[in-house]
């Protein structure tokens, strides 16, 4: 019974000992399993410190405090990190900035920005590679990649392909599309507002197109020149377009004012005067009558039909109230090296883009125009591909009279071909002729000394345009291969006179007539016993 007793007086104070023991090792656990500072320690209320709900309070403001300043922490490693991206965004946007405007080129922005700045980076090394903003150094005259030029309807091109075709509407697919998709682009940009201009822009549409020349280097790209009809006459808008194998990207946009862009045309001349009628006939309709821009430098050698030139000079200079040309005549043996050199030594005047011409081209105004277009003082020189006439009298030798010079400039395959050998035509300006060193003087006759001044623009940083143009013809003339002449330029000069002729097709017509003919006439014996 005193048992029984004495247990229920000592189960009270059995249970709450358990009480305070499981309490202290709950708090034990927390403070345990409690997140600490970097230099801090947590320990239970010891025997002297304040009363056990007072440490407690101690504790949990210890606790709280940890928490907030841990809270605080990574509020700043958040801010930190928001920096950090905002400092690589702006890294993005200024690269993009620094670079020509893209057109239409999307981003995959789910993409790391390392990447996109990684491929914005290729692209413009593919750009910087290519010769877009200067010329490379080129070791002969077969290294130079030469353009081709297009318009809406047509492409002239060098590289004929299976078809041997000089001109063609593109009819494949790829080629099509790709030149319609560079001239809507183009028009696209100069619609594009400028943010700057107040006034209503013009809007251009792919009928303000005038031309264009592109070449593909393999391992770089493709580039594109376009040109568009400016705001005045004589004023037009250019456009500069780079294919990096991937997205056309715009290199440049800029206007291009040639109304006081003269070209100062020298012509080297030995006898010939039938021929110089002919292309006085010309140079006036096309350069003084539609161009105006015009001087013309006559270089003549000897004395023999000297006086007829002249006149022939001084008529058209009266009827046409023509006054800029300079005539310069020279007592010694023809060379067409010296010839040129000298016309474009004459020049006194301001910088001018010199035109070295002979005496059987024909060129147009819009010729003219390209010879301007293409020519750029420290930057480019322009050497055109001239389309030259074969032999009309067996061209047309089945048609009962052959057609006027006018009806017969046709770019096809049965009437002439590319001069894709030929260097002699040339625009440039004088400060470059200059620079460069002009002509070897020490060639004399036909042949070779253009070739050696094309040598030196390909060896200098100039970027040297080559294209077939389709406003400049080679008149067909007999060619007369002299035996002064040095056994190279012989071959040369043979070699001309051989493609000159005919097509490949025409001269095989001319060396089988006679087989022809013979079957013809046992046709016609076979058709009579029938």
């Amino acid at each position: 019974m005193m048992f029984r007793r004495g247990f229920i007086l000592f189960l009270p104070r059995l249970v709450g000992l358990l009480v305070v023991a499981c309490c202290s090792m709950s708090i034990v656990y927390m403070l345990a399993c409690t997140p600490r500072g970097d230099n801090q320690q947590l320990s239970l209320p010891r025997v002297h410190s304040p009363t056990v709900k007072e440490g407690y309070e101690a504790i949990l403001q210890e606790r709280e405090e940890q928490h907030r300043n841990y809270i605080i922490s990574l509020k700043k490693q958040i801010a930190q990190l928001k920096a950090q991206l905002q400092g690589r965004t702006e890294q993005l946007k200024n690269m993009q900035n620094q670079y020509p405007d893209s057109l239409d080129i999307q981003f995959d922005h789910s993409k790391p920005e390392k990447a996109q700045a990684n491929l914005l980076a290729f692209l413009r090394s593919q750009v910087d590679k290519a010769e877009v903003h200067s010329g490379v150094k080129l070791s002969t005259e077969y290294a130079a990649v030469p353009f081709e030029s297009f318009t809406l309807q047509k492409v002239y091109q060098l590289e004929t392909g299976l078809t041997r075709h000089p001109e063609e509407k593109p009819v494949r697919k790829d080629k099509r599309d790709e030149l319609l998709e560079v001239i809507e682009l183009a028009v696209g940009s100069l619609n594009k507002p400028d943010g700057v201009s107040k006034a209503k822009p013009r809007v251009y549409t792919a009928s303000d197109f005038v031309e264009g020349i592109y070449r593909t280097e393999k391992n770089k790209g493709t580039l594109y020149e376009l040109t568009f009809k400016g705001d005045a006459k004589h004023q037009f808008k250019k456009i500069v377009l780079f294919r990096p194998f991937g997205p056309v990207m715009k290199v440049k946009n800029e206007n291009v004012n040639m109304a006081d862009t003269l070209i100062n045309v020298i012509v080297p001349l030995a006898k010939r005067a039938s021929k110089f009628q002919q292309f006085m006939q010309n140079f006036r309709e096309m350069g003084i009558q539609q161009d105006g821009r015009i001087h013309l430098t006559v270089v003549y050698f000897g004395k023999e039909q000297m006086n007829e030139v002249k006149s022939i000079l001084e008529n058209t200079s009266k009827s046409a109230n023509f006054k800029n040309f300079t005539f310069i005549q020279l007592n010694e043996e023809f060379s067409r090296g010296k010839g040129l050199d000298v016309g474009a030594r004459f020049w006194k005047g301001n910088n001018v883009v010199l035109f070295f011409c002979d005496v059987d081209i024909y060129f147009t105004a819009e010729f003219l125009n390209s010879c301007r277009l293409n020519t750029q003082p420290g930057k480019k020189v322009f050497y055109p591909v001239l389309f030259s006439q074969y032999n009309p009298s067996i061209i047309y030798g089945h048609h009962d009279s052959i057609p006027s010079l006018e009806q017969q400039l046709i770019i096809k395959k049965e009437t002439g071909f590319w001069r894709d050998f030929g260097f002699g035509m040339t625009c440039q300006y004088r400060s470059d002729f200059i620079n460069i060193g002009g002509f070897d003087l020490d060639i004399k006759g036909w042949g070779g000394e253009d070739v050696h001044l094309y040598r030196k623009y390909l060896h200098s940083n100039l970027m040297v345009i080559r294209t077939p143009v389709r406003g400049l013809f080679h008149l067909w003339h007999e060619k007369q291969c002299l035996d002064e002449l040095t056994p190279e330029q012989y071959k040369m000069c043979m070699q001309s006179k051989a493609m000159n002729e005919a097509s490949h097709g025409q001269l095989g017509m001319l060396v089988f007539k006679q087989e022809i003919e013979t079957h013809l006439q046992r046709q016609k014996l076979s058709s009579k016993k029938t």
